[in-house]
């Protein structure tokens, strides 16, 4: 539902139906994709949403079935992507993963369209549209691909003098919308985009802050993570979520007031072992303490050993930065 509400659908209603498999033609049964086309034929739905992800058969099949128009939940994160993507490497990153999603699922319409046959001249034409379609479509992954690999080189000559440099690298990490660019525009006076939806923040943002004695670190804001992010993104996203690597500290941000606040901790710890990147040094901060009742927040920053703040009210980023500067200069054992 927040997903769709972020990329602008209205959901008119929503259809649960517990199995131990999924269906291999319909997902769900066949009684229940009768009665979901019943519903949307009565209300003048013309979009069916599913959470799972479909494969190219099952997509064909509910279409033909219900005659609506099918997407999955992959297709609508990718489509909420696409429409946040600013800079070029985002929009690049963006597009490689919608081609490498599509690319099996380009099908032959028309069979009457297949390669010809017979007759002199006509022996061994060439290509069908549908064969054209897919290597059009590899053509393009693979020039995307080059494209992101150059921007990659680039930026690993921008860290190399960091590197160089030694300023400490700090990212700030968490599940989408657990208010990541508000913090980084509270702690460095910024002035980041920020929404109340999925994914607003897509392009990764640098600043620096400084501290006392003349130190200085330089603080990155980055896509935010979602439950069983899709592979194809992961895969075409790659590239930025490897900067994360090179960060000398996480910040991993949490909304502490989202009811499932600790799901969310562990789909981010996930991502973290799917990227390798589970030894970096990190400290779990809960956000939007202010929406939160304070016998329930104590109870959830002595269950997780977490600190607290409120990145739009501003309190609790004085003990962030003491966390933050006794981690990267003194690398202290922090008392929570």
């Amino acid at each position: 539902k927040e997903l769709c509400k972020t990329a602008g659908i209205q959901v008119i209603d929503t259809f649960i139906q517990r199995r131990p498999h999924p269906d291999p033609k319909y997902v769900v049964g066949k009684g229940k994709i009768e009665e979901i086309a019943l519903k949307a034929l009565d209300n003048n739905i013309d979009l069916l949403i599913f959470n799972n992800n479909l494969t190219p058969n099952q997509m064909r099949s509910i279409a033909k079935e219900t005659d609506l128009r099918i997407i999955d939940r992959t297709m609508l994160i990718l489509d909420i992507f696409a429409k946040h993507a600013k800079s070029s490497e985002g929009k690049l990153q963006v597009e490689l993963a919608q081609m490498r999603y599509t690319l099996p699922r380009l099908v032959e319409k028309d069979t009457a369209m297949s390669r010809l046959s017979g007759g002199i001249g006509l022996r061994g034409p060439g290509e069908t549209k549908l064969e054209m379609n897919r290597r059009r479509a590899r053509e393009r992954i693979q020039s995307l691909e080059q494209q992101i690999e150059k921007l990659a080189n680039q930026r690993s000559l921008k860290r190399k003098k960091r590197d160089d440099s030694f300023i400490p690298v700090i990212s700030l990490i968490g599940y989408t919308n657990a208010g990541k660019s508000t913090l980084l525009n509270a702690l460095t006076q910024s002035n980041v985009e920020t929404a109340n939806k999925l994914f607003s923040t897509l392009d990764t943002t640098i600043r620096r802050i400084r501290f006392p004695q003349e130190r200085e670190v330089i603080i990155a804001d980055t896509v935010g993570f979602i439950r069983d992010l899709p592979s194809d993104l992961i895969a075409a996203f790659r590239a930025t979520l490897e900067e994360l690597a090179h960060s000398n500290l996480l910040i991993h941000l949490v909304d502490v007031s989202d009811e499932n606040y600790d799901d969310k901790i562990q789909s981010v710890l996930n991502i973290l072992e799917q990227l390798d990147l589970m030894e970096i040094a990190s400290i779990l901060v809960f956000n939007k303490n202010d929406l939160v009742n304070y016998a329930v927040l104590q109870t959830r920053i002595q269950k997780f050993q977490a600190i607290s703040i409120s990145a739009v009210n501003k309190n609790g980023l004085d003990n962030l930065l003491d966390h933050i500067e006794r981690r990267l200069w003194h690398n202290a054992t922090l008392s929570q």
